[in-house]
């Protein structure tokens, strides 16, 4: 059994059933397939309301919850991963602030864990946020965050290369957080988040503000090729893994696309054992490749 078997046979056991070269000039490339024009979508001077007690009620952390159940098991989830952010000699990766949340297969929790990891992170006094809802195929944010379905966003900026990275991004009525939404539908969607546009992209996210914690709501591994591309972009991935659900197979499987040279953590979702009773994060487990 090799360290990846190991690891992933520890998670599992752990809790009862419950990519394209960068342009070298530096500059976006234009698609072959244009999209329509789209009007100035925001900045982050402008405000996307956050529907707060749709979050709650949905069990999710919101700003004044800040001692809930859920609140305290996401400040377990997110302390190693802003200890590799401020200690990079610990990863191998030159970007431990971009960090992508994905799953093996679709229902797993990756977009409820990206909002509550966007969240607590949010809540820290060093950091900011910035969430982008990279699941071009079926993004998720607007449903639980309460926003409208129908924004600009990632995909039209890979798109054109007229349009400003800054009219996407819209400031939050949660402190220090800032969404950068999927956009539209687009019929080179995957290959638009395979581009050099993207690559640059992750690059100018990644050294623009040195405090700012990035954070993709990603596609699942094993569905979407989206997934894989970005995870040779970003510097940590987090896995959303179903308890009692997902086969320890296909977790091997996602694991195995990722790479070797981040740093790996998974969360054990829908677990009905340990603090966690009520809402279902039993257990959090990191993997570095590489490392023991």
């Amino acid at each position: 059994m090799n360290s990846i078997e190991k690891f992933v046979d520890r998670l599992i056991h752990a809790a009862p059933p419950k990519v394209a070269e960068v342009d070298p000039s530096g500059a976006r490339v234009s698609t072959a397939v244009p999209v329509q024009p789209v009007a100035k979508a925001g900045s982050e001077s402008e405000m996307a309301v956050v529907d707060l007690e749709r979050l709650a009620a949905a069990g999710m952390i919101t700003p004044t919850n800040t001692r809930s159940l859920i609140a305290e098991e996401y400040r377990a989830i997110k302390r190693p991963l802003l200890k590799n952010i401020l200690n990079p000699q610990a990863n191998t990766h030159s970007h431990p602030n971009l960090i992508m949340i994905t799953s093996a297969l679709p229902g797993e929790g990756k977009s409820f864990t990206s909002v509550n990891l966007a969240v607590s992170i949010a809540m820290e006094m060093d950091h900011t946020v910035l969430l982008v809802e990279a699941d071009v195929p079926k993004p998720a944010l607007a449903g639980y965050l309460g926003l409208a379905r129908e924004e600009a966003g990632l995909v039209d900026y890979l798109a054109d290369e007229c349009i400003e990275l800054e009219t996407l991004l819209f400031r939050t009525n949660i402190p220090k957080l800032t969404l950068l939404r999927s956009g539209r539908q687009h019929p080179q969607a995957t290959e638009l988040l395979a581009s050099q546009n993207m690559r640059r992209l992750t690059l100018e996210l990644a050294q623009r503000y040195p405090n700012r914690v990035v954070i993709f709501d990603a596609p699942p591994m094993l569905v979407s090729s989206e997934a894989v591309a970005l995870a040779a972009l970003v510097g940590q991935v987090v896995m959303v893994v179903e308890s009692g659900k997902t086969p320890q197979r296909v977790v091997k499987d996602a694991l195995a696309l990722i790479g070797t040279d981040k740093f790996i953590g998974v969360v054990l979702n829908k677990s009905h054992g340990g603090a966690s009773q009520g809402y279902g994060y039993g257990h959090y487990g990191t993997y570095g490749y590489g490392r023991e």
